[in-house]
């Protein structure tokens, strides 16, 4: 069970408890490091990916920055252990700026993100046991579910907060979406409800990219909360197990999990890495 406050979940997906803003004139030795990832135990050995946006002295997260950072991961002696990375920034209709790195860590530990250029460098982060992680994981197999539909809400109202319509990724639940025997996309995102601005552009995100596959991929869409009010965590979000949102798990037609994107993401990005799951 999620013991997290409603507001502690809602901000767990941002950095820290920033809100939504804009600083586009900030200069980047001004800036700082933040991560858009739950601080929980999310990462096992093998292939990640940690975002990280800029704040600048007031704590306002900026809407623009370089093209590019780059940055190395250390463990805790400061040995690095992935250098030379490099992440691009991704801005596409959203008002917060991230820049999202991809590394591969071969063993549990905590380590640091060290990016160049900007006057707080470092993020720190823990990979885990798969043993100790109870989050889906890049690698683990995803359970079935039977998330609310169009035909039966299951006790969830509404059944898909974003407005002013529903989004179309309520045809079918995840049980039956993992028989298709095509690629799996799962978001779970309150767009009503996110205090981070990242959740409702999030999921028009992942319609657009549903608009433009087809029936390529089977795509499916959970809310966070059972009531309009946004007391009660829907029962996908129990099953799953998480304690932040936004999230969305790309699956092969077996279920295995072989993507996720966490707290943000951009038009571009969801874009990219759909392709990438039906071009393997």
């Amino acid at each position: 069970m999620i013991r997290t406050s409603r507001r502690q979940f809602l901000l767990a997906g941002g950095a820290a408890a920033l809100l939504v803003a804009c600083g586009d004139d900030a200069k980047t030795s001004d800036l700082s490091v933040v991560l858009r990832n739950t601080n929980g135990k999310l990462f096992v050995p093998g292939e990640s990916r940690l975002a990280i946006s800029l704040v600048d002295s007031t704590q306002t997260l900026v809407g623009t920055g370089p093209k590019t950072l780059q940055a190395a991961v250390v463990d805790q002696q400061g040995k690095e252990v992935v250098g030379k990375l490099t992440a691009d920034l991704h801005a596409d209709k959203i008002p917060q700026a991230y820049w999202p790195f991809r590394f591969t860590i071969p063993a549990a530990g905590f380590y640091q993100l060290r990016v160049d250029g900007v006057s707080s460098t470092t993020a720190n982060f823990g990979v885990f046991d798969p043993r100790e992680v109870t989050m889906p994981y890049i690698g683990s197999v995803l359970a079935p579910f039977d998330t609310p539909t169009v035909a039966d809400h299951r006790g969830v109202e509404p059944y898909c907060s974003l407005t002013p319509n529903p989004c179309p990724l309520h045809d079918v639940t995840l049980t039956d979406a993992l028989k298709t025997g095509k690629p799996v996309v799962y978001m779970i995102g309150t767009p009503a409800h996110c205090q981070t601005g990242a959740c409702a552009p999030a999921l028009e995100f992942l319609v657009a990219t549903h608009a433009r596959v087809g029936d390529a991929v089977t795509m499916v869409h959970a809310d966070v909360y059972a009531d309009n009010a946004g007391t009660t965590f829907a029962p996908a979000v129990v099953a799953v197990g998480i304690d932040y949102e936004p999230v969305v798990y790309f699956c092969k037609p077996d279920g295995t999990i072989v993507d996720r994107l966490d707290g943000i993401w951009d038009q571009a990005e969801i874009d990219q890495r759909v392709d990438a799951l039906t071009a393997a």
